[in-house]
């Protein structure tokens, strides 16, 4: 069963480089609990995902794919034979980080006024006058 983790901590991390994230635990830890509506995760847990350790069951799983743009099958078990139907993962531009990432992310989750607000000060921060 070892041999499953290891695969599975493989595609993680894969996965998280490949949607613009650093494959750390401390990384998946921030990224997984400011989505997961459940109890949280400890650092630890995260940690264990990516080296290998243990794997997440069913319904954390569907919350990091979904994160990662990716089909929660895929995922835990690798790239299927069949083929599916799919939307085309969003593609950022190089030089955005992790950072900027969780950043995004976060703006998306605010209410449409706060999203509002903080479009008028980017847009105040980004003016020359």
């Amino acid at each position: 069963m070892g041999n499953e983790h290891e695969k599975f901590s493989q595609r993680l991390a894969h996965a998280m480089q490949q949607a613009g994230y650093e494959p750390r635990p401390s990384v998946l830890f921030r990224l997984f609990n400011t989505n997961y509506r459940g109890r949280s995760v400890t650092a630890q847990t995260t940690s264990r995902w990516l080296s290998g350790q243990a794997m997440p069951a069913q319904d954390k799983l569907q919350v990091i794919a979904d994160l990662l743009g990716m089909e929660p099958h895929t995922l835990r078990f690798g790239a299927s034979a069949r083929s599916r139907v799919a939307e085309p993962r969003a593609v950022w531009p190089a030089g955005v980080g992790s950072r900027e990432r969780q950043v995004i992310d976060t703006f998306l989750q605010l209410p449409p006024k706060k999203r509002e607000l903080v479009g008028d000060l980017v847009k105040a921060l980004s003016d020359n006058g």
